[in-house]
């Protein structure tokens, strides 16, 4: 249930018979050609697709995140450590405020890595509270069957490359890109990366058949499932 499909009466008598919501995290910064907004897109309709059969209650994602060495590229907006933390924090106390006991953060980018380590320290604070930090793309089911397709799943690639997070005007490209070394990468200035980078993506093939990545796609959404139905404290 999309938050945004309810007003607060049904929020209300929801939290009659549950206490569990979900709030999903992602990030606005460049994925070679698909949309800006791959990270938010996918943290979103992950969390959707594996709350709806239970009736769980899903925020709209969080969409924006810790993404500071993709600077040069334009349209890639990065918070603060400080301010992601910050927001996050408050979005937890807001929900639990209202009554929600059991929460998912739902992650789809790897630089809000922070976030799971603020959720375990609200706990220590408020210990009624059951914070999980999930990171769908790599749960253990969901990572092994990208690795299966592919290793070189990663950034900008096929892995993130869904109908629903590709843009009609910037197909993608033939073939496969060769590897950056990111370790290098890690190292260098926004423009050092830009330049690295080319075109955004970390290398392998831009695309793989729509079937191979739907199966790794419902692996992701039935393991966030299983972390949505517990266990919980």
């Amino acid at each position: 249930m999309r938050i945004a499909d309810a007003n607060w009466q049904d929020v209300e008598a929801y939290l009659t018979r549950d206490d569990r919501c979900v709030l999903p995290f992602g990030s606005t910064e460049q994925h070679a050609g698909l949309s800006l907004c791959v990270d938010a897109i996918l943290a979103e309709r992950v969390a959707v697709e594996a709350a709806e059969p239970l009736g769980v209650p899903v925020y709209p994602a969080m969409p924006f995140g810790l993404a500071p060495y993709f600077a040069a590229f334009p349209g890639s907006v990065s918070l603060r450590v400080e301010t992601l933390l910050a927001v996050a924090r408050d979005l937890i106390e807001s929900v639990a405020a209202s009554g929600f006991r059991r929460i998912l953060l739902v992650n789809g980018h790897g630089g809000n890595a922070p976030v799971g380590a603020l959720a375990q320290q609200m706990m220590t604070e408020r210990p009624s509270l059951s914070i999980k930090f999930h990171n769908w793309y790599n749960a253990s089911r969901t990572w092994a069957a990208a690795m299966a397709a592919d290793p070189s799943a990663s950034h900008g690639n096929w892995f993130e490359n869904f109908p629903w997070t590709r843009l009609p005007h910037a197909p993608a490209p033939e073939g496969r890109k060769a590897a950056v070394n990111t370790a290098l990468m890690k190292a260098s200035p926004p423009a050092k990366v830009r330049e690295m980078l080319g075109d955004g993506s970390f290398g392998g093939p831009w695309q793989m058949p729509d079937v191979v990545t739907q199966a790794i796609w419902d692996t992701g959404v039935a393991e966030t499932r299983e972390a949505l139905e517990g266990p919980w404290h």
